[in-house]
């Protein structure tokens, strides 16, 4: 390893640990904690996304690209942390486990697109899955983890910085999180427009499709728990990953069976489908993937106001995300205070252009008084750009615990 690449990782762990350590951290694990159980908190701030590629700070000086996307990882991290918004950094770093999987794609099938020249800019899918007897080529998953070179990641990071911060590995399956989303993964291979004409032109066909994906990924979850690979670093739930119900997230700790984890899930790809279409061509084979998990976040960027009623079908679920294309006071009459109610407003409306705080103090203020009486969060997501600006979501931040506290929700 070159010398400076060293020297470089080891000071940004440094800084990490620094901030890691700070008073601050263990009183937001206190707050998510008790927000994720439902005992009555302040609306919580976090912060997911800043359009890190357009700030300075995002550029590396590792040269080994192993090293670089620790470097980067890092930045971002230290870069996020000078927000003050209500996100916990954690002291450690993972390590990711070498999982086997088909070198064609997750299913055996590759993904194809058509881009246009701007890199940042729009594709469009091209379907693998063309004639319904394609589909015959998918290869059913299963979690196998290439211990040697998992032991070679962890050993060349370890190398690194292993003498001043705990290494994880996380060996939890590859097919979680939008490995194991089954509409984005479907409409990657056959195309959202084929995919709607399925459920109308061909619905037994797609449910075989739908089961085969489902119990795929059931099956490399059931294998990663009978091999003891789920630990507490494998919680998701596309926020802070504290309840009083669960164990927190820790380094190593292995095994735990899935009962003692959050998992996230969600389907984009299905916004506008009907509650019942929606229930039948997606949300019944979802349940069965999430049933076994402790807690449950339901939800990215679709729109669920109609649907919030069939998600009550999934029994653990606690958190629901209410996104910037949703109905936030019909959303938030539905969801009451059964659930969290993860609050997304437009990132275009927040930071992404012509950053207008009176606009932005309107539109909290507006959507925060409709989700009085319930347990909400703000999530600031999907941001592409800020146009440059490293101090906007700083900005943003301050803003919104101003219109918080203004709303007497603080």
């Amino acid at each position: 390893m070159a010398h400076n690449d060293r020297a470089i990782l080891h000071d940004l762990a440094e800084r990490y640990l620094e901030v890691c350590r700070r008073d601050v951290q263990q009183e937001r694990r206190d707050l998510w904690r008790r927000h994720n159980s439902l005992v009555r908190t302040r609306p919580l701030i976090y912060v997911r996304a800043f359009a890190w590629p357009e700030m300075p700070e995002a550029q590396c000086r590792c040269e080994d690209p192993f090293y670089r996307a620790y470097e980067n990882r890092f930045r971002h991290d230290l870069f996020w942390d000078a927000f003050d918004d209500d996100s916990v950094f954690e002291p450690w770093v993972s390590v990711t486990a070498a999982c086997v999987m088909p070198p064609e794609g997750p299913w055996g099938l590759p993904v194809k697109w058509v881009a246009g020249d701007d890199p940042r800019g729009a594709k469009r899918i091209v379907p693998v899955i063309v004639e319904p007897q394609d589909a015959e080529r998918m290869v059913a998953p299963h979690h196998r983890v290439d211990e040697d070179e998992t032991e070679r990641r962890v050993a060349k990071l370890h190398d690194a910085i292993g003498d001043l911060i705990p290494i994880d590995v996380d060996r939890a399956p590859a097919y979680r999180t939008w490995e194991a989303d089954i509409s984005t993964r479907l409409a990657l291979m056959r195309g959202i427009e084929l995919y709607m004409l399925d459920i109308m032109e061909r619905p037994e066909w797609l449910r075989g499709i739908l089961a085969f994906m489902r119990d795929g990924i059931l099956r490399t979850h059931e294998e990663a728990e009978a091999a003891g690979d789920w630990g507490l670093s494998a919680h998701r739930n596309q926020a802070m990953p504290y309840a009083e119900e669960l164990d927190d997230p820790a380094p190593n700790v292995r095994p735990v069976r899935r009962d003692r984890l959050w998992y996230f899930c969600a389907s984009q790809e299905t916004t506008l489908l009907g509650p019942d279409q929606f229930d039948e061509f997606m949300l019944e084979y979802q349940r069965s993937i999430m049933a076994p998990f402790g807690l449950v976040a339901y939800g990215c960027c679709e729109d669920l106001t109609l649907k919030i009623d069939v998600l009550r079908a999934i029994p653990n679920l606690r958190r629901i995300a209410v996104s910037p294309m949703a109905d936030v006071p019909r959303c938030a009459e539905q969801i009451g205070e059964d659930y969290v109610l993860s609050y997304r407003p437009s990132p275009s409306d927040m930071v992404g252009y012509d950053f207008d705080p009176d606009r932005i103090r309107r539109i909290l203020r507006r959507d925060l008084e409709a989700c009085r009486g319930c347990h909400v969060d703000i999530t600031l997501k999907d941001v592409e750009t800020v146009q440059g600006d490293p101090e906007r979501v700083r900005r943003w931040v301050q803003i919104t615990r101003d219109v918080i506290e203004g709303v007497g929700l603080s």
